[in-house]
């Protein structure tokens, strides 16, 4: 089983290492208190401060590393900041294929993740692990699993959230939400 952990709330600046808020900071805890009963091996985070320190809590529990992965970097949208996050990202998730001068398509994007799942998988075969990103790589990595979802199941998602994937072969799988506002 993969357990995919959006970070919790940080507060917003042009930054890729802005750290948790405090609300984020308290969420990571509750994050640790919901996933430290799996028996989970290893934890991979982003290199992001936001994705690491959602995970943080619950590394300390178990006593298990931090690995940092390149390739769980948040996806970048445009080479420039954008004026309009929402719009920019729904107009990236309506035209897979189409980027913006500097950034990734949904589609090269949802490679780069899907690479990750497979590589993890192979490496740790049977074990439960964690895997820590951000809500736009987290929902293209689903969504490889499953095309059905798309911009709304995104924009649905929660600061942090966590999903199990399990996977039985390519094309057969589980997705499960495990975050819960209230625990």
């Amino acid at each position: 089983m993969i357990y995919l952990v959006r970070h919790a709330h940080a507060d917003w600046s042009p930054d890729e290492q802005r750290p948790l808020s405090a609300k984020g900071r308290e969420d990571a805890l509750r994050v640790a208190e919901l996933l430290a009963t799996y028996s989970i091996s290893v934890i991979y985070s982003s290199p992001y401060a936001r994705a690491r320190q959602t995970v943080e809590p619950l590394a300390a529990r178990l006593s298990l590393p931090i690995i940092e992965h390149h390739d769980l970097r948040e996806r970048q949208l445009s080479g420039e900041p954008v004026d309009d996050f929402l719009s920019t990202v729904k107009t990236l998730w309506e035209n897979p294929t189409f980027a913006f001068p500097g950034g990734e398509s949904n589609v090269e994007a949802q490679k780069r993740g899907a690479a990750v799942i497979q590589t993890l998988t192979e490496k740790h075969a049977n074990e439960q692990i964690i895997i820590a990103t951000h809500g736009n790589l987290l929902a293209l990595m689903l969504q490889h699993f499953n095309p059905s979802l798309d911009f709304t199941f995104w924009q649905n998602m929660t600061l942090p959230d966590a999903y199990g994937l399990k996977l039985s072969t390519l094309h057969e799988y589980t997705i499960e939400r495990f975050w819960k506002e209230k625990i």
